[in-house]
């Protein structure tokens, strides 16, 4: 499986400690493993799916879209407060 990343997601992922990277890197597995386990969207977010993990001790969602078979493109993760509105702004 062929993972595409966003500038968004690569600047998020480089605020997180060691110990949460861990934990986003088995997140991010597992939707590679089974890209549909994550919730589709409709309305403005069409095409794109979210999935939710725990992140120390915190429920965070991680949005991102099947571009084809063997590519999922990573939108952006974090905690659900103004996640939605902020994927909204960065135009995904």
């Amino acid at each position: 499986m062929r993972l595409l990343v966003t500038a968004t997601f690569v600047k998020a992922t480089k605020k997180l400690q060691p110990s949460q990277k861990t934990e986003l890197d088995t997140a991010v597995k597992v939707i590679s493993v089974n890209p549909s386990i994550g919730e589709a969207k409709a309305g403005d977010f069409l095409g794109a799916r979210v999935y939710k993990f725990k992140l120390s001790q915190q429920l965070c969602l991680l949005a991102y879209r099947m571009l084809d078979e063997e590519s999922i493109k990573l939108l952006s993760f974090g905690p659900h407060e103004n996640f939605y509105r902020d994927l909204k702004r960065q135009g995904e």
